[in-house]
């Protein structure tokens, strides 16, 4: 699927999509946890349904009543329905449930598509093995697929900060369950820290006992833990409301996104603190943000903890006046694709001024884009940021790989539509 984008101006509002983040974390505690969750007005995407698959596989009954799901849970007793389980495009199902299914008796295949392969999965899978579990890749490098099981003892581990959050995450949730206490150090730098902080929240709620550092380079995990089930309203996903701020803040317009908690853990609010760096209007309320764009200047910005702001924040320094630089991200390039890299290529073809850093991005901005055909690379939000940088591109701009957004936005076209922008959806050549 192709999408085809005009210059467009966007006014309104829409409401932001769920989290996917608190989506899947709470979906894998309900299912290790006693009696029954209710899970209220989650995100349904190609990622998170992966998760909801991957439980039901562990032995988590799931149902849906209206907006609200309900989760049977295992009590940490694991018993596999199934032997393999495909996480499709999923880093975060892959990688948490690789730990749960640890917990086993019985092996577990853990596997994906072709990007999933070539995701890092060997410090998470040295880390089970020195607590207990059989665990080993079966790809190349440390590379998924993955066989996981027998159980988690418990004991002491040691874990890199610098690749995924999303292992440390893993370790916590599947610790509660293991025969004894976990001491999980944390070494190097902690990148993507808020997501940690997003399964610490959800694992408090489920009444967790974990003692952990100021820093969060430092865990003990209580073993045998009975988890309570959780009664959660999921809140709005500030990493996709994201590429509708800043399309606001690019074109110029005044739009306002609801469904959006200032106050809570996401470290991607900070969009708030970047728009208004940039130069734009941003107004926080009651549960809403809205933005009204203006003359843009570039700026600096360390985005170890918010990688999945960092498209958004290319596209808006290509035409900033001045320079921008993105820095502290090395592990976007080994996200769904390369994002360094392919934000590079798809913003220069779109005329901008990009200087690849082997840590980030320098952008030096000019006054428009040039409409172009450019390929996301089957990457979901490197697919939303061209769509957001073609609003502002002569001419048309067709972007290759969109099919790949309701990995995290199912909605996101029909909502840009709502605000005015102009765009198709192709499915054959224009």
């Amino acid at each position: 699927m192709k999408l085809l984008v005009r210059p467009s101006r966007l006014s309104g509002k829409v409401r932001a999509p769920p989290s996917k983040s608190y989506t899947h974390r709470a979906f894998i505690i309900a299912a290790l946890a006693e009696g029954e969750s209710r899970i209220h007005h989650p995100l349904l995407s190609l990622d998170t349904q992966a998760t909801i698959e991957g439980i039901k596989a562990l032995g988590a009954r799931v149902e849906r009543k209206g907006e609200a799901w309900i989760v049977r849970g295992t009590g940490g007793q694991v018993r596999a329905k199934q032997r393999e389980i495909d996480a499709l495009n999923s880093g975060t199902t892959l990688r948490i449930l690789a730990a749960v299914g640890a917990l086993s008796p019985a092996p577990i295949r853990l596997t994906g598509d072709r990007s999933l392969l070539r995701r890092p999965m060997g410090p998470l899978i040295d880390a089970l093995k020195q607590l207990g579990a059989e665990a080993k890749c079966q790809g190349a490098n440390g590379r998924p697929p993955v066989v996981v099981g027998g159980g988690l003892e418990g004991g002491e581990t040691e874990i890199t900060g610098t690749v995924s959050s999303q292992f440390i995450s893993a370790l916590l949730i599947a610790g509660t369950q293991a025969r004894e206490d976990v001491e999980i150090t944390i070494t190097d730098e902690l990148r993507s820290k808020p997501y940690v902080e997003i399964t610490l929240d959800l694992l408090r709620k489920a009444g967790a006992r974990i003692k952990h550092d100021k820093s969060l380079m430092w865990f003990k995990v209580e073993g045998r833990q009975r988890l309570k089930p959780l009664d959660i309203e999921i809140p709005g996903d500030f990493s996709s409301a994201s590429f509708v701020l800043g399309g606001a803040a690019l074109t110029g317009s005044c739009v306002e996104v609801d469904n959006l908690n200032y106050r809570g853990v996401q470290g991607d609010r900070r969009i708030v603190d970047y728009l208004r760096e940039f130069g734009a209007e941003v107004e926080v309320k009651t549960g809403a943000i809205s933005v009204r764009g203006s003359e843009l200047s570039g700026s600096e910005f360390d985005c170890a903890d918010t990688p999945d702001l960092v498209p958004v924040l290319a596209v808006l320094g290509s035409i900033a006046d001045g320079t921008t630089e993105i820095r502290n991200v090395p592990h976007l390039r080994i996200k769904e694709s390369d994002r360094i890299r392919t934000l590079t290529i798809g913003l220069e073809r779109l005329g901008a001024r990009v200087k690849e850093l082997e840590d980030g991005l320098k952008l030096f901005g000019r006054k428009g884009l040039t409409g172009n055909t450019v390929d996301s690379y089957g990457d979901h939000r490197i697919a939303m940021a061209l769509t957001i940088a073609g609003l502002v591109a002569t001419g048309q701009t067709l972007v290759s790989g969109a099919e790949s957004i309701p990995v995290s936005y199912p909605g996101f076209v029909d909502d840009l539509k709502k605000l005015g922008a102009r765009i198709e959806i192709i499915t054959s050549k224009p």
